[in-house]
């Protein structure tokens, strides 16, 4: 399990909405929760939802439950906790910046018992005896065993609990020397209580420590790019140490660099399969402007519902792209038919977009329906299917428009002046 022994989970089942008084939205209660909670001193606290927060800990490693998280390599724990505190106080000024936290690696109690190898070589001793009597004051040494029936136990002798934590009963123990005098720990060992590492990370063979932050109110990307330049203006890294920046936003980075790759070549395949089918250039273009109106659809419907692109938004757009292509073969085609009859330009354009009206409206309309409970869901899911029917419902509207006002009129000017 990558969590630290200072984290724990708390579960909230939500009732069903009908029933809210005092909040609207589950972000509504989030920010609710977080402004009541700042009131308990020294915790942070984190909100997102089981499946995803079990995945990011998968992916990152660290028990990461966050948005973005930086991870700083070096060797020396303790410069690059203070390195992690200054990039969170940094991150913590940018807008959009929720719950920024720096990973516990140190405050662990601990009893540290100095020898000195002076005083312990005079008495004819080595620092095996004083291991051997530690180890067996603090965590025991078996003395005997129990016989109960058929059960064995090993009867183990330590001091009782209180005195492991005591300096002064531990610095009483008496050490057996060679020449068979008894000397007080105290008097060959210092003894002290200390704060020492609460767990040591390590990735790749690099000792590690880990900021996490969530991001409310922008997107990831901008939000990322933002921090990585106020990050690299303020704070200098020590030689020899790394940064690097990873959790959701980099699997979306990821996501958004393999659609920049499949884009194009998916649009591109498409025009040519246009170009091969009418034998028209014009004609291939006139479908293909069927997409940026599409997509324009799906831009301003993200916006009219202040949603940030996603990679869920961005499949939305390739299937709304498919619909306009779609649309746009029928509506040519049929027209094509309608001149190769004999009917001329204005005719056929005329009888084409009378006759494609209604099933051009029917996909749109069934495609369109069937995506708004999707748009319209609050449930478990809705941050992923939300921005998807958004954008296909968006760029549906627009798309037929288009189909129905734009292309007939646009493929009648470019048929005349071909003609002229």
């Amino acid at each position: 399990d990558p969590m630290g022994p200072e984290h724990s989970d708390t579960y909230v089942f939500l009732k069903p909405k009908s029933e809210w008084k005092t909040a609207r939205s589950q972000e509504e209660i989030v920010e609710k929760l977080a402004e009541r909670l700042k009131a308990i001193p020294g915790m942070s606290f984190a909100f997102s939802q089981p499946i995803k927060f079990r995945m990011m800990e998968l992916l990152e490693g660290v028990g990461a439950r966050s948005d973005v998280v930086i991870k700083i390599f070096g060797e020396d724990v303790e410069l690059m906790r203070e390195t992690a505190e200054r990039v969170a106080r940094t991150i913590g000024e940018i807008p959009g910046a929720a719950d920024p936290r720096v990973q516990e690696v140190t405050g662990l109690p601990v009893l540290e018992i100095r020898i000195d190898r002076d005083k312990i070589a005079r008495y004819g001793m080595n620092v095996s005896d004083i291991q051997q009597l530690v180890q067996s004051a603090i965590a025991g040494t078996q003395a005997s065993t129990v016989l109960e029936g058929s059960m064995r136990f090993d009867l183990v002798v330590r001091l009782p609990e209180w005195a492991t934590h005591d300096t002064a009963a531990i610095g009483n123990l008496l050490v057996s020397a060679p020449s068979g005098q008894k000397i007080p720990l105290s008097e060959l060992t210092e003894i002290v209580n200390e704060e020492g590492p609460a767990e040591i990370s390590r990735e790749n063979g690099s000792r590690r420590i880990s900021i996490e932050v969530n991001v409310r109110g922008r997107d990831i990307g901008s939000f990322v790019e933002e921090a990585r330049r106020q990050v690299d203006a303020e704070i200098a890294l020590p030689p020899g140490y790394v940064m690097t920046w990873g959790g959701t936003f980099e699997h979306m980075e990821s996501g958004r660099l393999r659609l920049l790759v499949a884009v194009p070549i998916t649009f591109a395949l498409i025009f040519l399969l246009l170009f091969t089918t009418f034998k028209s250039m014009k004609q291939a273009v006139l479908i293909f402007t069927g997409i940026p109106f599409a997509m324009t659809g799906g831009i301003l419907a993200l916006w009219l519902r202040d949603m940030h692109f996603s990679m869920s938004a961005g499949v939305g757009f390739i299937a709304v792209s498919g619909v306009a292509v779609l649309n746009g073969v029928v509506m040519v085609a049929f027209i094509n038919q309608m001149r190769e009859q004999g009917h001329p330009v204005y005719e056929a354009v005329v009888e084409g977009a009378i006759s494609r009206l209604r099933p051009v409206l029917m996909t749109a309309a069934v495609a369109s329906l069937g995506f708004v409970p999707m748009a319209l869901s609050t449930g478990p899911g809705a941050e992923v299917q939300k921005p998807l029917a958004t954008v296909v419902i968006g760029g549906l509207i627009t798309s037929t428009l288009l189909t129905l006002l734009i292309l007939p009129a646009t493929y009648r000017w470019l048929e005349q002046k071909r003609a002229d």
